[in-house]
């Protein structure tokens, strides 16, 4: 079955309001700290509580797309992320919230289905575009799930946004029970089989170490920046509320333009080119940050080139792995994109951290120190990557 356009845009409307689930909590860190009596913070731990569970979900779960039909296996998983979702609404205490975070996370891992079947539908050529397509959904859903949740916090609770997301997951659940299409699994060994081949997978394929290491790096310093600035705006001399804060995430609507333009330009004959500029980009988007001071048009244009990189990054990272090997899609994705998650995990500790030491100018020295290190990364790599020129593939 050949992937029409309009499952396309579906796939990427599905995944942009699922993944959404994982980014909800990041402006509501404040309201949650007033309610359960908490630092900014300590409360800000749901943040890399929720990543972290994604990455485990990622690990766990996703490899068992190449083993099982991976249409029965993403309604279920939806079903575990509306009760996740209900079982943080009704948390009558923050560990119980941090608990519910985790599984909210672990069951936010459909995007990570949905991008694989989708590979595996398309043919080579159109194989760059459709990520990118589906990307740009993804990452549309992560921007307006902070402006959305900061809006809904602000006027009606934290708890609400909760309610909604079940109540959002719950419609998807009839959609795609009806309208995505079916996809054969390829591994037929065991559940062992299948997790130790993923080992096997990382010791061979150079590709596949250096794409996850970069995005590791590259994932933490994404998702330091969006656990940190929540506290930098609410903080002096800006003292945002939550809806204000939420707002910001829309200036980053150009990186969900540009995954497309980077999905057309991630299947030449060295689409490695494309990490630097995202790197680059990461470097100028923390300057801007240094150097905002009072005024906030530094600060925005520092969240479109942030999230512009982050773009050219990711979405040639993973069209990259899923040219490797066709009958392991999902086992290379959940190498990939467990790695990127526990890097997202370690960004917003590491910027919690970093806020707490020396505020914004500490935070912005650390993160620029990491994104010298994955420029270097990628220096090393760029000799022994070898340029597959007749494919059309970095290998």
């Amino acid at each position: 079955m050949k992937l029409s356009r309009t499952d396309v845009l579906l796939m990427a409307f599905c995944t942009g309001l699922i993944v959404a689930n994982i980014y909800y909590c990041q402006p509501l860190v404040i309201l949650i700290a007033k309610e359960f009596g908490l630092t900014e913070s300590h409360a800000g731990k749901i943040t890399y509580l929720t990543q972290a569970g994604y990455a485990l979900g990622l690990f766990l779960l996703v490899p068992l797309g190449d083993m099982f039909e991976r249409k029965k296996q993403i309604l279920l998983i939806t079903c575990l992320a509306i009760g996740a979702l209900l079982l943080a609404a009704f948390a009558h205490s923050f560990l119980l919230l941090e608990i519910a975070c985790v599984l909210i996370g672990a069951s936010s891992i459909i995007p990570q289905l949905v991008l694989p079947m989708a590979a595996n539908l398309s043919s080579d050529e159109d194989r760059g575009p459709t990520v990118g397509i589906i990307m740009s959904g993804l990452l549309i859903g992560i921007l307006a799930s902070r402006a959305v949740s900061g809006s809904i916090g602000f006027l009606w609770g934290w708890r609400t946004v909760y309610f909604m997301a079940a109540g959002i997951c719950f419609l998807l659940l009839l959609l795609m029970a009806r309208r995505f299409p079916q996809s054969r699994p390829s591994f037929k060994g065991t559940y062992n089989e299948l997790m130790s081949s993923m080992w096997y997978y990382i010791k061979t394929e150079p590709v596949l170490r250096e794409a996850s290491i970069i995005n590791f790096l590259a994932f933490s310093i994404l998702s330091a920046f969006w656990t940190t600035m929540v506290l930098f705006l609410a903080n002096p001399p800006f003292n945002l509320q939550t809806l204000q804060i939420g707002l910001f995430g829309i200036a980053g609507a150009a990186g969900a333009l540009a995954a497309p333009l980077v999905g057309k330009f991630s299947g030449g004959q060295n689409p490695r080119k494309n990490l630097l500029v995202g790197l680059i980009l990461q470097l100028l988007s923390i300057a801007a940050f240094y150097f905002t001071g009072s005024h906030l048009y530094l600060f925005v244009a520092g969240i479109i080139l942030i999230d512009i990189g982050q773009q050219a990054i990711h979405v040639t990272n993973q069209t990259r792995i899923y040219a490797i090997l066709p009958e392991a899609r999902n086992r290379l994705n959940t190498v990939f994109m467990s790695v990127s998650f526990v890097g997202a995990s370690f960004g917003s500790a590491l910027g919690l951290w970093l806020w707490e030491q020396g505020k914004w100018p500490l935070f912005c020295w650390g993160c620029g120190a990491v994104i010298v290190l994955n420029i270097c990364i990628y220096k090393f790599y760029s000799g022994k990557i070898k340029i597959n020129i007749d494919a059309g593939n970095s290998n």
